[in-house]
């Protein structure tokens, strides 16, 4: 058998390794809670959300942590409490109070590594170099998730950090109808500067599908090379926003630094040809060399059908007026007791 096919056949192995392993945890875990008493604090016998200890993570960003006695939080709230024990693996799309329904295993497949600012899933695995079928269907999975939209609001006075508000805006993207989704997949247009294969950005050459610029990525000889997908937010008006909250803010007398950012996680996916011999030639090979970069697909996300100010302007969910509406007492009130 050819090598590079025995590499392959042994990573398909690991792949399915690794969800046989993820099922078996799942039928365990089901047959412990067929066997535990039932909570009384929760009627439905758990007061915990089966969750991963990312999603977690992710749960507890869509909280301002305001009062929620005076001030109840508004939708697209992550769940303020959660179990830390390993989840089972729903088959599907998964739900959890305050975020949409989607399949969140694929933010972590198997065979990648992600970065530690938590933008970029990579993975050197061969097949998807040498295989243009398993790197298409990969591309087209990726792109049935958004990037994690986050809102971070932070105050810092003289003694330090007074407040610092996470949420998770992911909500805002993905309908709870499926029929109603806006998102899709965007190549890279005629005449747009891009990484087209080239160690720097061209208009050239004009490839007009997924699998021809995939095909063109597995056929390409170069030492080192990378196809990435991008996820990316449209439409969504981020300074309008930005904008009201510091008006609010500053409405409550607070005199610190105030930052509002909009970080997004989990934007990219990147695929790179493995090491010919090590990490350190590949390195020294890439710095002479350069690297050859494929960046020319993206999964567009819409938080509306067109720009803000535009006439026939549909948000996904809803515009960031109501969003405001509905989150300013939270923010407000999700200040610290010295403000």
């Amino acid at each position: 058998m050819d090598p590079a096919n025995q590499v392959s056949v042994a990573e398909k192995a690991q792949v399915l390794q690794h969800y046989e392993a993820q099922h078996q945890l799942q039928q365990q875990q089901q047959q412990l809670q067929l066997h535990s008493p039932v909570s009384p604090s929760s009627p439905s016998g758990s007061n915990s959300v089966p969750m991963s200890q990312e999603e977690l993570q992710d749960a507890e960003l869509g909280s301002a942590h305001p009062s929620q006695a005076d001030h109840p939080l508004p939708p697209y709230s992550g769940p303020s409490s959660a179990s830390r024990e390993p989840a089972p693996v729903p088959k599907g799309p998964q739900r959890y109070p305050g975020l949409p329904a989607l399949d969140y295993r694929l933010y972590n497949p198997p065979l990648f590594e992600l970065s530690e600012d938590s933008t970029t899933i990579r993975s050197s695995a061969p097949y998807l170099s040498a295989n243009a079928s398993a790197l298409v269907d990969l591309i087209r999975a990726q792109s049935t998730i958004p990037p994690k939209l986050q809102l971070h609001i932070t105050g810092k006075g003289n003694t330090g950090t007074d407040f610092a508000i996470k949420l998770n805006l992911m909500s805002l993207l993905v309908p709870e109808d499926a029929r109603q989704r806006m998102d899709y997949i965007r190549c890279v247009a005629e005449g747009e500067m891009a990484f087209r294969g080239g160690v720097k950005a061209s208009t050239q050459p004009e490839v007009q599908s997924v699998e021809d610029w995939v095909r063109k990525y597995i056929e390409d000889p170069s030492t080192v090379k990378t196809f990435t997908l991008e996820r990316v937010v449209a439409n969504f008006d981020a300074h309008w926003l930005e904008g009201q909250i510091r008006t609010l803010i500053a409405a409550v007398g607070y005199k610190g630094s105030v930052t509002i950012a909009f970080p997004m996680t989990h934007s990219k996916v990147v695929v790179q040809n493995p090491d010919k011999v090590n990490k350190f030639i590949t390195s020294v090979t890439t710095l002479f060399s350069g690297k050859k970069k494929y960046e020319v697909v993206k999964a567009v996300w819409p938080f509306a059908s067109n720009k803000p100010g535009e006439l026939d302007r549909r948000c996904v969910v809803q515009s960031e007026e109501t969003w405001f509406r509905e989150w300013k007492d939270p923010i407000k009130y999700g200040k610290s007791p010295g403000m």
